[in-house]
């Protein structure tokens, strides 16, 4: 566990929310009496978590801040493509399309 949320801390500082997110990833693991009932949303957000600092470090800008507004900060829904309000989705969507 040490080595994954050192993973994760890799990316701290790149976004105020994520750091904010990840802190609260490391508050879930305070108390392990309760682990077992909470495994599979800790699971999630370690997964959320990942995906997240692997975007921050590597990916997209705008796909970064679509990921981290719509999945971290303030979690908009779980349907692919849900996103807030103020997402450069123009930016994502000529990202995405074939250059011929």
């Amino acid at each position: 566990m040490d080595a994954f949320l050192t993973e994760l801390a890799s990316a701290q500082g790149l976004d105020r929310r994520f750091d904010v997110f990840l802190n609260g990833l490391k508050d879930e693991f305070v108390d392990l009496s309760t682990l077992e009932y909470r495994s599979r949303s800790v699971v999630e957000k370690l997964a959320l978590g990942l995906q997240a600092s692997t975007l921050l470090k590597h990916g997209d800008e705008h796909v970064a801040e679509g990921f981290v507004a719509s999945r971290i900060h303030k979690p908009a829904g779980l349907n692919y493509g849900t996103l807030p309000t103020g997402v450069n989705c123009k930016a994502i969507i000529e990202r995405a399309k074939p250059q011929l």
